[in-house]
């Protein structure tokens, strides 16, 4: 009788197919030190030396435990591998894109898209960021950490395309609990602001001494948080791919110029078309409050509410707007808001009186292509040369150094993107913290797989008609 365990022929075919599968993985990923595993998926499939299922034969207690660790560790081991090659679940946790993607909806994002990253931390958790849950610490192992590489993909980021990336400002982080979710850098410049209240007008400051002015208000800063470490914690770090996950629609590309008039976004002097669902801030007086009715008909979430309620303003589309301004049994006045602080504004080290309406121009970098620096645009690509490109950049006697040579131009290695909110007057992005280099691009969000709504429970709060939704679609 024949061995129905091992048919030569089965066995042998399975083999065959599992082989090619995985010389075409090693092939698309070029990483030929996965040859190494070969032998053993030969002898899981032919030899059969090492007893891989050993615990199929223990005692009970033993071969139970052991049913369930081995399951464990199988779906643990392909979630890590689809998550890190093929796509992940992505959750949008805030209104930056509002009317766009909601808070609530969930996102299948596919890393093929624009080419997955080989992981720089591969020793990580699978279904975690950067934390365990329960117990609060790193999910990852920052040894070894590998140099940025990405696989091909099917295209690149292209113009107005929504896109998931790591939060660049998020490599320096208060590890209190508190200020995990704010950013470091601009709390060191506002803490700063405060220790020196009374500040020189920059305009008033040569080039130089602008720069030293702002290096002497974050160093302040810096150093509050140093020494405030039982409100704060302590000062830590993540690796690129650890960081947490953003998702906005960009706005601009390598190598164009951008500038914002009026919140209208502008590349290399053309007008890009803003999305179809674009809110922005409106002062609003309202004769009485909305119905729950109304909430539902013009998409007003609480959080908007509680906005119009503690601040006199609201986001809204143009539409909604529009619609807004004919009740006059509902609204007194409606007028969108214009004033804008230019201090928490990119580059923080070198205001420039711009704001997030009017902004700019600014060149976006590009890999290969070169800018002549001087002291007074270095403020606003210090940030890619030094800790993106990890170069020495120091500012001596009003010359620039890099690398400990004197240098008037550089030539970047990467290529960056600016990222902008639809929401556009509550969204932390690229106005506030800068560029988004290549090596922070996660993937692309092809469909909505799920959507609730925070403000509502139970079946009342799926939205039903925004489940299987095309992102592509979202304009």
């Amino acid at each position: 009788m024949k061995n129905k365990e091992f048919n030569p022929k089965v066995q042998w075919t399975k083999f065959i197919i599992v082989l090619v599968l995985y010389l075409l993985f090693l092939y698309w990923v070029k990483s030929w030190w996965g040859l190494l595993v070969v032998p053993f998926i030969f002898d899981v499939y032919i030899t059969k030396k090492i007893k891989w299922q050993w615990w199929k034969e223990a005692e009970r207690p033993v071969k139970f435990v052991m049913s369930w660790v081995d399951a464990l560790v199988f779906a643990l081991v392909a979630v890590y591998f689809i998550n890190q090659f093929f796509f992940q679940n992505y959750v949008i946790p805030s209104s930056s894109l509002e009317k766009s993607l909601l808070t609530g909806d969930y996102l299948f994002v596919s890393k093929v898209s624009y080419g997955p990253r080989i992981p720089q931390t591969p020793l990580t958790m699978p279904l975690t960021q950067h934390t365990l849950p329960v117990v609060e610490c790193k999910s990852y192992i920052e040894w070894p950490h590998w140099d940025y590489r990405r696989v091909k993909g099917l295209g690149q980021v292209e113009l107005n395309d929504i896109v998931v990336f790591n939060y660049p400002a998020g490599d320096t982080l208060c590890s209190d609990q508190r200020y995990q979710a704010m950013d470091y850098y601009q709390m060191c410049y506002g803490i700063g602001y405060q220790i020196y209240p009374e500040r020189p007008n920059p305009d008033s400051l040569t080039a130089e001494q602008r720069i030293k002015y702002f290096n002497t208000i974050y160093e302040a800063g810096r150093q509050a948080i140093l020494q405030n470490q039982a409100e704060y914690g302590e000062i830590i770090t993540r690796p690129t791919d650890r960081r947490e996950n953003y998702v906005k629609r960009c706005v601009g590309l390598p190598g164009q110029t951008l500038q914002i008039k009026d919140h209208i976004v502008y590349l290399d002097g053309q007008a890009n078309k803003e999305p179809d669902n674009v809110q922005y801030s409106y002062k609003v007086r309202l004769k009485r409050h909305f119905t729950d009715e109304e909430m539902q008909e013009w998409g007003i979430t609480m959080e908007e509410l509680m906005d119009l309620n503690n601040y006199g303003y609201m986001q809204m589309t143009n539409q909604t707007a529009a619609a807004l301004k004919q009740r006059k049994d509902i609204v007194d006045s409606i007028a969108i808001v214009t004033e804008a602080s230019d201090l928490d504004i990119y580059p923080l080290n070198g205001n420039k009186h711009w704001t997030r309406d009017n902004y700019g121009p600014i060149w976006i970098p590009k890999r290969g292509e070169s800018i002549v620096l001087t002291l007074d645009n270095i403020a606003v690509y210090e940030r890619p040369i030094k800790v993106y490109e990890g170069n020495d950049l120091q500012i001596r006697d009003g010359k620039i150094f890099i690398n400990g040579q004197e240098t008037k131009e550089y030539t970047f290695k990467m290529d960056y993107y600016w990222m902008q909110g639809d929401n556009r007057h509550n969204s932390a992005d690229s106005r506030y913290w800068g560029f988004v280099p290549e090596d922070h691009i996660v993937g692309k969000p092809i469909f909505i797989w799920w959507s609730s709504d925070p403000d509502r429970r139970g079946f009342s709060g799926v939205r039903w008609s925004r489940i299987g939704r095309i992102v592509d679609n979202i304009k």
